[in-house]
């Protein structure tokens, strides 16, 4: 090997070495950042007691206050979640994590209602542009890590994007509750911390690599088209439908569940209500990676036998009432339903060829985020007629009767289609 060979191998490995640094620093801050603007989505689930207190709301409000969050989601999921790739996924990142900047800025200049309801919207618009992005950049920067060494996994950038989405959702009233209970100003500190922090982090993700190219032309802008092949219609439809239910688990967790600790199991502590959606959220995570090499068919025949008892030993803590079955049932039932969303989005996926997998997993994700905010609107309303533990009994049987139906459903379809395939 000649000098001057040997020189442009080592320029060549330095450029390497530097080009994966990069991509190892953006992959690091791209999932920080994506896990603190999933966590600010959440911050306010623990201090809506607070506000009941303070302003006199209902629990119908409460429940409002909550779902108009999901309005901000699926607008922007169908408006701009797939407008990175376009126009590049730090474009879309940086300004979805600034826009919850301005959620955080209006929960503290407006705190009334009309301010809450803005915030939350504005907060959902961020979410809906953040989940598909961050997750695809993620994908993305973890490949360039090892540009030039061969074809690697992409599992541990799933699991990361899996930790950083659920985990990020739990983190958030973990920490919203502990300054609620142990710091001053409980309605503007968690605000003013998330604000400062996600400012600095998207500083950061601006001085990250880019990973996608803008197409020359740019494609004229239309909204994200839900698209379904007729033949897949009935495997879909089963599949968002499991999707649904267990959404809609997650969301109690995310707004009722602190009015239920207070109400029903006389807990109060802000700090409690924070520490039991994380507990619920985190467990969803790790039963998320722990089935992250199992099958679609494995995962969904699972999901029920989590799922099922713990939405058992969460109705039975209302009705002792018991505070640690009631935290042990909240643990369960977050794995259960993570597993059942897991299983079912899989499914809902393997419906559609390449060419159109993001308009049917906008589908699913529409029916998801329907069944974060509708079912717990509805029991907001309940719990004015009915107490809050025959509410929820009567929430748990049809969860329970919609999840088996829907995962026996799919088995049933996925089975199908196979046969069909390969008879």
């Amino acid at each position: 090997m000649t000098a001057t060979t040997e020189r442009s191998v080592q320029q060549e490995s330095r450029t390497r070495a530097g080009h994966s640094r990069h991509h190892s620093f953006g992959f690091w801050i791209a999932a920080l950042a994506f896990l603190v603007n999933m966590g600010f989505s959440a911050v306010p689930t623990p201090l809506y007691a607070l506000y009941q207190r303070r302003d006199h709301f209902s629990t119908i409000m409460v429940t409002v206050v909550y779902a108009v969050y999901a309005v901000g989601v699926i607008a922007s999921l169908f408006l701009g979640g797939h407008a990175s790739d376009w126009v590049g996924r730090k474009r879309v990142f940086v300004p979805a994590l600034l826009a919850n900047v301005a959620s955080a800025v209006i929960f503290l200049l407006v705190p009334s209602l009309p301010g809450l309801l803005v915030a939350r919207i504005v907060c959902g618009i961020s979410v809906g542009l953040t989940t598909a992005t961050a997750t695809a950049y993620l994908g993305e920067l973890h490949l360039g890590i090892f540009a030039g060494e061969g074809p690697r996994s992409v599992r541990r950038a799933q699991i990361v994007a899996t930790a950083a989405n659920l985990g990020g959702i739990g983190f958030g009233p973990l920490v919203s509750g502990l300054l609620a209970q142990y710091a001053p100003q409980p309605l503007r500190l968690p605000y003013i911390l998330f604000g400062a922090v996600l400012v600095i982090l998207a500083l950061l993700v601006a001085l990250c690599p880019e990973t996608t190219l803008r197409p020359d032309p740019a494609p004229s802008w239309r909204p994200q088209r839900v698209a379904v092949p007729s033949h897949v219609r009935r495997t879909f439809f089963a599949a968002t439908a499991a999707g649904v239910a267990s959404f809609a688990v997650y969301g109690v967790f995310n707004s009722l569940a602190p009015s239920f600790l207070a109400g029903t199991l006389h807990e109060s502590s802000s700090a409690l209500a924070g520490a039991v959606a994380f507990a619920a959220f985190a467990s969803g995570a790790l039963a998320q990676i722990a089935f992250s090499r199992a099958g679609m068919r494995l995962t969904l025949r699972m999901g029920p036998f989590v799922l099922i008892p713990g939405l058992a030993l969460l109705i039975g803590g209302m009705w002792l009432p018991s505070l640690t079955m009631f935290i042990i049932g909240g643990v369960v039932t977050g794995a259960g339903g993570g597993l059942v969303f897991r299983g079912a989005l899989a499914a809902a996926g393997s419906t559609a060829p390449p060419e159109s997998r993001a308009e049917v997993l906008s589908g699913y994700f529409l029916g998801a985020y329907i069944g974060l905010s509708v079912p717990v609107v509805g029991l907001g309303v309940a719990t004015q007629y009915a107490s809050a533990r025959d509410v929820m009994l009567i929430f748990v049987a049809i969860v329970t009767i919609a999840v088996v139906t829907c995962t026996r459903a799919v088995l049933a379809e996925t089975r199908h289609q196979r046969t069909v395939q390969n008879p």
